[in-house]
């Protein structure tokens, strides 16, 4: 790998999942490949590649589509990223023992070294997102990975919404944060809905960019997977982007189609930002301590 101190060629792979793993998987690589080609670095993909979004329905047979880390996935990665000498996130639905199961995330270094897992902390339950029945909550924590490409950090679709996730994971150090994502409407709300909850996804995940002062980037598939017969199913919504410190937005696939995304980060944005808006350094941490309880519970009589 040929990189600098000073920038990075990211590469985001925005993908169709077909119900075919096998198909899934080996689209996937020529996906990567076809950045590799593009000059990436470090490549991205979306949350649980390798199916179609099976948690729109609970199902006890799907957990036959999980596997061990490592494993199948992570074995034929490491060669791809040996290969091309490029670091690889790979989502994984992970089988850590029997009945136990994670929704997870590998990095794969550029000598085919894996870091991680990353298990998912937040697991979502809403209509046609049953992640709870399928995924126990992570318990490795927030990490930051050093890399041939840097130091950077991992969450998963759901962590997206959450400042403390974000946090946690720059004060390890990260310089970037990857959202690997499987988000999308429902058929039925779009027209009503649809604009106003992609722009909170976005603009959450600039918010992460800037009071942290670190790069994000999210990687989202896209297209109409219907897993139940007879329902509408889910329309991933794509537009995986990235931002800067700034909290601009630097690169952003379409809404409607596979794409492939490489794009170069100047990577001393972050110190620049930083200087400018030393969040990190006006930190309060003697002050946070309310942030380890659920809710702060009033007594009733108090104003």
């Amino acid at each position: 790998m040929s990189t600098t101190a000073d920038s990075l060629n990211i590469g985001m792979v925005q993908m169709r999942c077909t119900p075919d793993p096998t198909e899934n998987f080996r689209r996937a690589v020529a996906l990567i490949e076809q950045a590799a080609e593009q000059g990436a670095q470090l490549v991205c993909l979306p949350e649980l590649f390798r199916s179609q979004y099976f948690c729109q329905r609970e199902d006890s047979t799907l957990f036959d589509l999980a596997e061990t880390i490592p494993g199948p996935t992570t074995d034929a990665l490491a060669k791809v990223a040996k290969k091309r000498q490029l670091v690889l996130i790979a989502p994984v639905f992970e089988k850590r023992a029997a009945g136990l199961y994670h929704n997870s995330a590998v990095i794969i270094d550029a000598d085919g070294t894996l870091r991680g897992p990353y298990r998912k902390m937040h697991i979502p339950d809403d209509p046609g997102y049953y992640e709870k029945y399928y995924f126990t909550p992570g318990d490795l924590g927030f990490q930051a990975h050093a890399t041939a490409a840097g130091r950077i950090g991992v969450l998963l679709c759901w962590d997206q919404w959450f400042p403390e996730a974000a946090r946690l994971t720059a004060l390890q150090g990260a310089d970037i944060l990857f959202y690997p994502t499987a988000i999308g409407w429902h058929p039925r709300e779009k027209a009503q809905l649809g604009a106003q909850q992609r722009d909170a996804w976005r603009t959450v995940q600039r918010g992460h960019a800037i009071a942290n002062g670190t790069f994000v980037v999210a990687v989202n598939r896209v297209g109409l997977e219907v897993f139940n017969p007879g329902t509408e199913g889910l329309e991933f919504w794509g537009t995986s982007f990235i931002a800067d410190p700034f909290g601009v937005v630097l690169a952003e696939a379409a809404s409607d189609r596979e794409e492939v995304i490489v794009h170069t980060l100047d990577l001393q944005r972050v110190e620049q930002t930083r200087r400018a808006w030393p969040f990190l350094r006006d930190r309060r941490i003697d002050a946070y301590a309310g942030l380890a309880a659920r809710f702060a519970d009033r007594d009733a009589s108090a104003p």
